[in-house]
């Protein structure tokens, strides 16, 4: 094994260079560009989180890569100097068009519970901090990326691997939604030694403003040489099983090497002449979307205006009864039977309709705790190709737990429901409670547009139980009002809350909606919405028109 790997990183050493060169004269314009959301028009399109994690992409789509070979180039990048929302101790969903075919196909590589998961500890959370390893679920983002890759990429594997590597290896420096985040979990960071002397040098020290991170660049090149039997077997696979068990979880050696990418159908919706694709389960945002889109036609959208009371209530009321069809409904599909028909039936979400009462607004009982994190992506080719994908470590950092290789590990096992969370809703148990190879519910929702067979639109978004409300708001503030990309991912956007207010406002909104809301019964409140973010690509005949939500301080591209 040693004897392929040195071979590998032999070969991979002039690729290095060269994408060495190609950063460093770029570095310089990396700082401006990050202070703007770009919307940028061109044959290739990229939009990501994190300018560095779009350069990488885009100049992968120049060297010959198509879309999934620019997305598996931003996911790893991302992993390495956004680390706080992603990285391959996690797992995601990728949404991919293939014009070719004009077919979708839809890859979970959603982290699941291990074997051994006792389920029972789930109703006693918040953990200990030092039995946080509870919370980790078997991380499936380089499984699938690896297989994403195997259908449908071009390029070599270890070609893809190697900006990540040269970023942990030639170092990067801190951008302003990872600084936001150190600080944020700062005390429990420099707690941790590995955080600790990444971030901070050691336990004392001061921030760092250019980070290197070897021992993820030494278990990178390990990835690019062995693909995913680097991190799923062998001693990066016995260091993530050592470091979770220490924390008091359950994840075993036997559970990385079951691992397996599931295919799923996407959720498709006829809507307005529209053929749009998301999220099923074990994701909840589709559901969401699906059932908004079914409860409304365009022309009544368009009479309200995007910035109207009216809109804003009834989107609200409407989401309000997709979450509780989550909690009561939705769970992983290999335990639970999700029947998505009859909650999407046309009938049932008339009389939903009807039900909404334009000056009252119903409780929303309290369900879970909020989900965190997660890192967007959109990328476009010229061949017409499309990405739409999300990746997450869940809350900040994930469970900050550092393994010695320098994977961040997940706490995805958090957004399993506890049945507290439930008797509200009057369930004896969770469909999404904690079981052994189950993946829990999520709010991601990579969803991609088709008009005339042609995909014409990718999207997702950022920010846990936040997603699929800003996904359906960014879609319908294109599709329904025709703004622009930038405008679509800077305006203002509201959310619901599970507590308290009834929903919370971005700045930007006209002054007077508050009141006017008031009226119609919400309890609105202020927020500031800057954990939170919306990627964008849409082709128009000029070419595609690319955005990135300046709330987490992205860069969009097309060239």
């Amino acid at each position: 094994m040693l004897g392929i790997l040195r071979r590998a990183q032999r070969g991979a050493w002039a690729i290095a260079l060269r994408v060495s060169l190609v950063l460093s004269l770029i570095l310089p314009l990396v700082l401006s560009l990050a202070k703007v959301a770009a919307a940028a028009r061109g044959h290739n399109a990229v939009a990501t989180e994190h300018p560095l994690v779009t350069l990488a992409a885009m100049h992968e789509l120049r060297a010959g890569g198509n879309a999934v070979d620019a997305a598996v180039v931003a996911a790893l990048m991302a992993g390495v100097v956004n680390a706080t929302s992603s990285g391959i101790g996690g797992g995601g969903f990728a949404l991919y068009w293939d014009a070719h075919s004009a077919h979708p196909t839809l890859l979970d590589f959603r982290e699941m519970a291990p074997r051994a998961i006792d389920a029972a500890v789930f109703e006693h959370r918040p953990f200990a901090r030092e039995q946080r390893g509870k919370a980790v679920g078997v991380p499936g983002e380089i499984m699938g990326l690896f297989e994403l890759h195997r259908r449908f990429g071009k390029r070599p594997w270890a070609e893809l691997v190697q900006p990540a590597i040269d970023a942990a290896t030639n170092g990067f420096e801190i951008g302003p939604h990872l600084e936001r985040m150190l600080h944020f979990e700062e005390t429990h960071l420099r707690a941790v030694p590995g955080f600790a002397q990444l971030y901070f040098g050691d336990a004392s020290g001061s921030l760092q403003r250019k980070v290197k991170n070897p021992a993820l660049a030494a278990t990178l090149r390990w990835v690019a040489a062995l693909g995913p039997a680097a991190v799923y077997d062998g001693p990066v696979a016995a260091d993530i099983v050592a470091t979770v068990q220490q924390a008091g979880g359950a994840l075993s050696y036997d559970d990385l090497r079951h691992y397996q990418v599931i295919d799923r159908e996407p959720l498709h919706i006829s809507w307005e002449g529209y053929d749009i694709y998301t999220m099923p389960p074990p994701s909840g945002g589709g559901l969401m979307l699906a059932e908004i889109l079914g409860m409304f036609p365009k022309s009544e959208l368009q009479g309200w205006g995007v910035d109207g009371s009216v809109y804003v209530h009834e989107l609200a009321e409407a989401m309000r009864g997709a979450l509780v069809d989550r909690f009561l409904h939705l769970g992983d599909p290999a335990f639970e039977n999700v029947d998505l028909a009859r909650l999407l039936d046309v009938e049932r979400l008339k009389r939903r309709r009807a039900a909404i009462d334009p000056d009252k607004t119903r409780n929303l009982v309290q369900l879970a705790a909020e989900e965190h994190g997660t890192h967007h992506l959109v990328v476009a080719d010229a061949e017409g190709n499309f990405v739409s994908l999300t990746t997450t470590v869940n809350d900040p950092f994930g469970s900050e737990l550092m393994t010695r290789s320098g994977i961040v590990l997940n706490d995805e096992l958090e957004d399993f429901t506890s049945q507290r969370d439930v008797a509200a809703l009057g369930l004896k148990e969770s469909p999404n409670r904690p079981r052994p190879g189950a993946r829990p519910v999520s709010s991601m929702t990579p969803t991609l547009v088709v008009k005339d067979g042609k995909a014409m639109m990718a999207l997702g978004g950022s920010g846990g139980m936040r997603i699929a409300g800003n996904v359906t708001q960014a879609l319908l503030a294109q599709l329904v009002f025709g703004l622009a990309p930038k405008q679509v991912t800077r305006r203002p956007r509201f959310a619901l809350s599970l507590a308290g207010p009834s929903v919370l406002l971005d700045p930007g909104y006209p002054q007077g909606l508050s009141d006017q809301l008031k009226a119609r019964g919400e309890i609105p409140a202020p927020f500031d919405n800057d954990k939170t973010g919306v990627q964008l690509i849409v082709l128009d005949p000029d070419g595609y028109r690319a955005a990135s939500d300046p709330r987490k301080f992205g860069l969009a591209q097309a060239q």
